[in-house]
């Protein structure tokens, strides 16, 4: 059978970072194009943004599927022991979403998270309450919406540089992530760097690649 896709094959070995599918959008056929193309290559797969009826049909394959994170990953290497670790940090469980992307991707591209969850401005004394380990980071990404205050909170609070990832959690004028994303651009605390709305995916290959090379300086 004809294949579609051509997939990028030496992006990894050119940028540090491996090409991942984005599913949303895509056909069937497509996608189990190129996962059957990693199966017979034994090469690691990471799929993102996977939409409800794709997760079904992909199911009987053998993948390792995140439902909430709208993730599969094919042979996914476990990140080592002594590889950097990124903060995962989300102001509402709302945003977990985007979140779990985020961390399958950092996974999936050799470093090891930690996710705290749920700890937005609406309840400070939460947020406060995780801080002795979030001082303890070398990077952060941070995942809020409605009006993304965490971005701003937390660049005050803590030495680490901090990637936001608005999302497009919110209502009103708040809806699809415009607010979340002109705060993250915006505000007023220095360090915060900012990624597309719901771009977990891309907070991740920005995270594997200020980690990656500050690990071999």
């Amino acid at each position: 059978m004809e294949r579609h896709t051509i997939f990028d094959w030496s992006r990894k070995a050119r940028t540090g970072i491996p090409e991942a599918v984005f599913a949303e959008g895509k056909a069937l056929s497509h996608l189990h194009d190129v996962i059957r193309e990693h199966i017979d290559r034994n090469a690691p797969l990471l799929i993102t943004r996977l939409t409800p009826a794709q997760i079904d049909e992909l199911r009987d394959l053998p993948l390792s599927v995140d439902d909430l994170g709208r993730t599969a990953t094919l042979d996914a290497p476990e990140p080592d022991h002594d590889a950097p670790v990124v903060a995962i940090v989300t102001a509402g469980t709302s945003d977990l979403s985007v979140a779990r992307e985020a961390e399958v991707a950092a996974n999936f591209m050799g470093l090891r998270t930690e996710l705290i969850a749920d700890v937005g401005v609406a309840g400070l004394w939460r947020l406060e309450a995780h801080l002795p380990a979030l001082t303890a980071h070398r990077l952060i990404i941070a995942v809020a919406g409605m009006e993304g205050a965490l971005f701003s909170v937390l660049a005050g609070l803590v030495t680490a540089p901090i990637i936001a990832v608005p999302t497009s959690v919110g209502y009103g004028v708040a809806k699809d992530g415009s607010v979340a994303l002109g705060s993250a651009l915006g505000g007023c605390a220095p360090g915060v760097v900012c990624v597309n709305i719901d771009n977990g995916f891309g907070a991740a290959a920005a995270a594997a690649k200020i980690l990656n090379i500050a690990q071999a300086l």
